[in-house]
């Protein structure tokens, strides 16, 4: 099992901020290689990272900035399968590569988030994050430290591949699946599942509502949506922040161009 692990610390709340960078490789199932820096993001610290990773400003003055890092990036993630912990990592090194047009590096990205809720079932739908699952797993490390969540979330994989008796592609092929039970076998009359909005998705804090007929059914949608941090709502209220409009069918929209929570 070959695969690098990576996760990025920012300065603020702009996804390209990168102030740190922590990465380890996996080759045979077994830690060969890790890599760590500070960089320097050229943007402001706001105070609330800083509680979190307690990373400064003090603490990345003359460090390298990430075009500088951007070719011993580059020379780990080229050709590989990288894995990070939920979606973040993978938006920021696309934002911060867009910032400073360099390229991306072409790989497969594997979410041991993903994994987590596949391979243990109390982890389906809620308490995903990476130090809830390292808990569970007997995986003692610090938290928000680049390098350090970046070996946690090696771990995961390697523990999941142990526990559902899968290898890499397996484990690829087995994200790509629904998590429980096929929607066959579900009853009609069934309890709703509430999704929980992740507190590390990019759009975290913001509450969405679904309008119109989708491409894909709404519990889909909805669990989607909440992976990116919405707090998913079946109406339209005051404190709504986004919409999202599917295709309106006009027959039943009594005379009018858009849907009641369109208007």
């Amino acid at each position: 099992m070959d695969f690098v692990a990576i996760d990025f610390e920012t300065a603020n709340a702009d996804m390209s901020s990168i102030c740190q960078i922590g990465l380890v490789k996996v080759q045979d199932g077994a830690f060969i290689d890790e890599w760590k820096s500070y960089v320097d993001p050229e943007d402001d610290f706001d105070d609330t990272n800083i509680i979190i990773h307690k990373i400064d400003l003090s603490m990345v003055n003359g460090a390298p900035t990430f075009p500088q890092l951007h070719r011993t990036l580059h020379k780990y993630l080229h050709k590989s399968v990288v894995v990070c912990h939920t979606h973040f990592d993978r938006v920021a090194l696309y934002r911060v590569s867009q910032k400073y047009e360099v390229n991306m590096p072409e790989c497969i990205w594997l979410d041991s988030a993903m994994v987590a809720r596949r391979a243990w079932k109390q982890f389906a739908w809620k308490g995903y994050g990476l130090y809830p699952v390292s808990k569970m797993l007997g995986y003692e490390f610090r938290h928000h430290d680049a390098l350090e969540d970046a070996k946690a979330a090696a771990h995961i994989i390697l523990e999941a591949s142990k526990e559902l008796g899968m290898d890499l592609d397996s484990l690829f092929k087995r994200v790509e699946k629904s998590i429980g039970v096929p929607r066959s076998s579900i009853p009609v009359k069934r309890k709703v599942v509430k999704f929980e909005a992740n507190p590390d998705g990019e759009l975290y804090g913001e509450i969405l509502c679904f309008t119109g007929q989708l491409k894909m059914p709404r519990e889909e949608a909805n669990e989607l949506a909440s992976m990116m941090g919405c707090r998913v709502s079946s109406c339209i209220s005051k404190k709504t922040t986004m919409l999202v409009v599917g295709d309106q069918d006009i027959r039943k929209l009594a005379g009018h161009k858009k849907s009641s929570k369109h208007r």
